[in-house]
């Protein structure tokens, strides 16, 4: 498929997803036609609706408007994770739509317009969100998709303009080799999605081939300690691009930025962690490699507001904190403890984890352990299955009796609001990118009726 010229109408099977949400607003804001298919309402489909965008619940082909069956001017737009046997899709596969997948459309998209992608198993999402934010708040007339909904704009989508775009380069299904960025990040290379790739080095080769279709003059930056060679970003080790004089005030960080050809002083981050701290260095230095005018950088990292899910503050009082988080992998559970930590130093911290897929608690269950064993006291949830079918003596039960915590059970969804009242805990963390989101909410109304 060369380009997007001759469609009109557009199909999104999956269109509930993060990523596929996005490419359906972008379309609806460009007057195309948008409808689509997802297996249940949530917050992100309803928004779509109110957007206009008709959204359909049941697999039947009776729900598929009239407009989208006309195979000439239509376009299907699906994910991977979507079942085999799907009805909506299987009649437009043996009907000869055009059809195909999210991380194409993408790459259509951006191809010959100036690009700024951020790849890595950690911190992509945040960083992708803080760059855009960035851009837009220095005048420059960007796209940029969003792998998380953005506290500003309360989208996964800024859309300002088709002189520069902003997208999260995602490697599940090595869905980023479809990009050929101007300027490219890499922010982690930890081993994850051993389901699709078989091992972290088959993994580690693939973010090689997608840092090789950075154009030619183009910029990659990398995060220092990667098996790459880029442009290093660090914190106060020596990087091209490293943050220096930092120090921790009113919860958020304040630090100057050391650059090849300058400092930056004077800027503040309000998300915490190190690993935010990271993630703003590098959007940082993308921005600038860009040419966003840097006397009005600081005042633009200090207006971003953060990504839901991503250490979002539900409840934060001198008494109580709730905390929302994505983390779904042991490297993402740790930087979550270490911000805790750093930033509430001796409370009493409950940390309620759901697994995300079978697979993945299967290949880092020791890690899993020994990350969820830093916490006071550990809640653990059942796995979550997204796309995959059960695996034999892959449970929570099996995972918990890994970790090395005394006060640590399995509690049901039904039993968890009450379960967190009675923890006596300061500080309530709860993870995973399955459904435990719509609990947060269940808990954190819990909370404020008790308080």
């Amino acid at each position: 498929m060369r380009d997007l010229n001759h469609i009109q109408n557009l199909y999104f099977i999956g269109i509930g997803g993060i990523g596929m949400s996005a490419l359906a607003r972008y379309f609806n804001a460009n007057d195309k036609s948008v409808a689509g298919f997802d297996k249940a309402p949530s917050a992100l489909t309803r928004s779509l609706e109110a957007e206009g965008i008709q959204v359909n619940y049941v697999d039947e082909l009776n729900q598929i408007p009239k407009e989208f069956m006309a195979k000439e001017n239509t376009l299907i737009v699906y994910t991977p994770a979507i079942p085999k046997d799907h009805r909506q899709h299987q009649y437009f596969l043996e009907h000869g739509f055009e059809i195909q997948k999210r991380a194409v459309v993408l790459g259509i998209i951006t191809r010959g317009i100036f690009t700024l992608a951020v790849a890595g198993t950690h911190g992509k999402t945040t960083t992708t969100a803080i760059l855009g934010h960035l851009l837009k708040e220095t005048g420059a007339k960007v796209t940029a998709f969003l792998g998380g909904i953005s506290e500003d704009i309360q989208s996964n989508l800024i859309l300002k303009g088709n002189e520069v775009m902003v997208v999260e380069a995602d490697e599940f299904d090595r869905s980023f080799l479809n990009l050929s960025p101007n300027i490219a990040a890499i922010t982690s290379m930890d081993a994850d999605h051993l389901d699709i790739y078989g091992n972290a080095e088959e993994l580690i080769k693939t973010f090689k081939d997608f840092a090789a279709l950075v154009q030619e003059n183009g910029v990659l930056f990398v995060q220092s300690g990667l098996q790459l060679q880029g442009t290093t970003l660090g914190i106060n080790d020596g990087s091209d691009y490293t943050a220096i004089n930092i120090k921790i005030k009113d919860g958020a960080y304040h630090f100057d930025l050391k650059t090849p050809n300058a400092i930056l002083r004077d800027l503040k981050c309000n998300l915490p962690g190190k690993h935010n701290l990271q993630n703003a260095i590098t959007a940082l230095a993308m921005a600038i490699q860009y040419g966003s005018p840097t006397s009005e950088l600081a005042g633009a990292l200090y207006s971003f507001q953060g990504v839901k899910r991503r250490f979002a503050y539900r409840i934060k009082t001198d008494t109580l904190v709730l905390i929302d988080d994505y983390a779904h992998h042991p490297t993402e559970i740790s930087a979550v403890h270490q911000a805790v930590r750093e930033m509430h130093p001796g409370k009493k911290v409950l940390a309620i984890f759901q697994p995300h897929l079978f697979s993945r608690t299967r290949d880092f269950a020791d890690d899993f352990a020994e990350s969820l064993s830093k916490f006071n006291k550990v809640r653990l949830l059942d796995i979550y299955p997204a796309r995959e079918t059960p695996i034999e003596g892959i449970t929570s039960e099996w995972l918990l009796n890994k970790i090395n915590n005394q006060d640590k059970k399995l509690v049901y969804r039904d039993q968890l609001s009450e379960e967190v009242k009675n923890a006596d805990c300061d500080i309530v963390v709860m993870m995973g990118a399955g459904d435990i989101g719509e609990m947060v909410m269940e808990v954190e109304k819990m909370l404020s009726d008790e308080n």
